[in-house]
């Protein structure tokens, strides 16, 4: 167990000094294109922190065991919403701008209510166990982010005083920051969820309450870690793309290609989950609407409610 702690830390250590080298490889790439950071958080850092999800999916969809993406999916975009977000606030109060609140957030209200629309399998009820995510709802998924994508890249420009802020560095280092931050996010996620889980099972805890706290918690730990740091730097624009970015990506890339590959059977959740996905986002649209700022205060609120919602999980577990 102490050689398993030890890599805990280690795989800690790892993410936050990723995180970091992620952050300011971004922001410098940023500048250089000469594109906002929000573009550069929606896009690259999102796709970036959610390899975790995508690999392990993938990997589940070629074995022809896809079912608990959906699960892992739902799961990651809530704690994003609440946990991340509210965790990236209190270190220090996120200025949103217009554009991120009229424009780039309700393209994730839209993927939380495509979500529900392909999970719901056209049936209103309750009851979503057994329910299909089918190859169609893949195709619907795909175009979906097609779209985001194209939308986001059409308004790439950043402005000057966004980039002024940012230190000058040549391209190829720029990218040699994020490529290593990204590694470094995703293998020490890697050991920290391994160890983690071998602690856990050493001191007598169930597979099921592993799935639900530490893999899920170690899945998003590099989304957590970059938002923080780049909130910490005061990259505002950088820590809501990468939480927007990657609950856009979770549903609309993730499961889009997972149920193209193999058809997904929803096990494990329910309607309450599904609609966790929507409030939770909802709550950071309504926080963000308020003064185009998400307070510290707002940030504690957010945090609360993942907790009690956890708690409320493993009491069903």
């Amino acid at each position: 167990m102490i050689l398993d702690i030890i890599i805990v830390i280690i795989g800690i250590s790892v993410v936050l000094a990723g995180a970091d080298r992620l952050t300011e490889g971004a922001s410098a790439l940023a500048r250089r294109l000469h594109v906002s950071e929000i573009v550069i958080g929606l896009t690259i850092v999102a796709a970036g922190t959610s390899a975790p999800e995508l690999f392990v999916s993938l990997v589940s969809a070629l074995k022809g065991t896809p079912d608990w993406a959906v699960g892992n999916v739902v799961g990651s975009n809530i704690m994003n919403a609440m946990l991340i977000v509210g965790c990236a606030a209190m270190v220090a109060p996120m200025v949103i701008s217009r554009s991120t609140v009229h424009k780039d957030i309700p393209f994730a209200v839209i993927a939380s209510v495509l979500l529900v629309l392909a999970c719901i399998d056209g049936q209103l009820s309750w009851t979503i166990t057994g329910h299909t995510i089918g190859r169609l709802d893949g195709v619907m998924l795909l175009v979906g982010y097609v779209l985001f994508m194209y939308y986001t890249l059409k308004h790439a420009k950043a402005d000057d005083s966004e980039t002024a802020q940012v230190k000058a560095q040549s391209v190829w280092l720029s990218i040699i920051y994020v490529v290593v931050g990204l590694a470094a996010l995703v293998f020490g996620s890697d050991w920290f969820v391994g160890a983690a889980s071998r602690i856990a099972t050493s001191l007598g805890v169930g597979e099921s309450v592993i799935g639900l706290t530490i893999v899920a918690g170690g899945t998003s730990l590099p989304e957590l870690a970059t938002s923080v740091v780049a909130a910490r730097k005061g990259r505002s624009a950088m820590a809501i793309g990468n939480v927007i970015g990657s609950n856009v990506f979770n549903v609309l890339m993730i499961l889009g290609v997972t149920a193209l590959i193999c058809p997904m059977q929803i096990n494990g959740i329910t309607m309450i989950d599904l609609l966790m996905t929507l409030v939770s986002v909802a709550l950071v649209w309504f926080f963000a609407r308020t003064r185009y700022t998400v307070a510290r205060w707002e940030g504690g609120v957010l945090t609360a409610g993942f907790l009690g919602y956890m708690a409320w999980l493993l009491s069903q577990a």
